[in-house]
């Protein structure tokens, strides 16, 4: 057994002591890779980078991290951005190149946008609702009493939250003529907007906004709904623990982004499966995981996840996560599709005739009977149950 309290990379007669220079704290933390499965082969990317070491950019109302292809190779299909806001705090009004998927954390927000069409939005979300706004959408978030924090995901590895589209950074950089005429006003009429060092506010303090019902702009055209109340949506429960599931059948502005919440009890598991559309970016809300990965050609390798994570699965690679801690395990899965699709394999070996399964793998009568049982039912079948 692993020491918890000085784990040295040793595996039965095999490894040896580790007499430093060492980071204990991490090796603590990442105790399969220090001392991996014997089953572990090969060469495979790195699967793994925290947000705690990303670098933060503080703001005079909250903060922003990302995590894209820069710090992760591994993730080419989608980038992540962690972002706090202040009670009242805004992120600024903004549009993106790149679908915005977002995953609330902490507290409340009040989200707003305009469509191509002129149909305007506005709601209030809290702790497991998501949002998403199409690339080129228009949007604001700001704090409600409590503050808020959360995930926001992009369609492109190489997003970057620098280069979002930002209200003020235009205005700055068109002359108080053009903007005279655009408006028909007076160029005097601009003589107050934010100064040269302030003139790009990201994120700024604001008043905490008023009761949704007060802040609803009328119109015309119409309203249209970018937002979807993830935390009313009953889990679908299994032996190990519980999974919801969203994407564009239930969740019609969420077309290019797929997501399910899982939640793995101690001692359990998400079963060995893989992914037949797209690559898997994850994001741990809570508890401590092991992810083991197989990358065909004999490549195997194995990661630990904490709170604050990310993971990623290139495309069809075969893996299982496992919760390996005392309290459940909370992590997002993550696909730039439209629908959430896993292979299972527990159940293709079930619906295979047991004779071929026999012949390449030797099983005995007890585990040709567990197939039967799929213990980890797959969690595309599951969802296909709920509705």
């Amino acid at each position: 057994m692993k020491s918890e309290t000085s784990p040295e990379p040793i595996q039965g007669n095999v490894g040896g002591t580790d007499p430093g220079p060492r980071n204990i704290e991490l090796d603590r933390q990442n105790p399969d890779v220090l001392t991996p499965p014997r089953t572990d082969h090969g060469t495979l990317p790195n699967l793994k980078f925290s947000f705690g070491m990303a670098h933060n950019r503080l703001q005079g109302a909250g903060w922003a991290r990302q995590v894209t292809i820069r710090e992760l190779p591994s993730a080419t299909t989608l980038a992540g951005v962690n972002m706090r806001l202040n009670p009242g705090g805004i992120r600024e009004l903004h549009w993106h190149k790149q679908a915005e998927w977002a995953y609330m954390l902490y507290g409340r927000a009040r989200i707003s946008a305009v469509d191509q069409d002129g149909r305007n939005f506005l709601d209030d979300v809290g702790v497991e609702d998501i949002w998403n706004f199409p690339a080129g959408v228009p949007h604001s978030i700001q704090g409600l009493e409590e503050g808020c924090e959360f995930l926001l995901v992009f369609d492109d590895g190489s997003f970057s939250e620098d280069a979002t589209f930002l209200i003020t950074d235009w205005f700055a950089h068109t002359p108080k003529d053009v903007l005279a005429k655009n408006f028909g006003v007076s160029e005097s009429d601009f003589a107050d907007l934010p100064a040269e060092i302030d003139r790009t506010r990201y994120i700024f303090q604001g008043e905490v906004p008023p009761p949704l019902s007060s802040d609803i702009v009328s119109n015309s055209y119409g309203q249209r709904s970018f937002s979807y109340h993830f935390s009313t949506q009953p889990p679908v429960k299994t032996s190990g623990g519980n999974v919801r599931i969203v994407d564009s059948t239930t969740f019609s502005a969420a077309s290019t982004i797929a997501a399910g919440l899982v939640e793995i009890e101690p001692g359990g598991m998400r079963e060995m499966h893989w992914h037949p559309n797209a690559e898997e970016w994850q994001y741990y809300i809570e508890g401590s995981a092991r992810m083991g990965v197989f990358a065909s050609e004999g490549n195997a390798r194995t990661f630990n996840y904490q709170a604050g994570d990310v993971g990623t699965v290139p495309f069809a690679f075969g893996h299982y996560i496992e919760n390996i801690g005392n309290k459940p395990l909370r992590f997002l899965e993550i696909f730039r599709s439209p629908h959430f699709q896993d292979v299972s394999l527990n159940q293709w070996m079930a619906l295979t005739p047991p004779e071929l399964v026999q012949a390449h793998l030797n099983l005995n009568k007890t585990v040709m009977g567990a197939l039967r049982k799929e213990k980890w039912p797959v969690i595309k079948d599951l969802n296909q149950e709920s509705k």
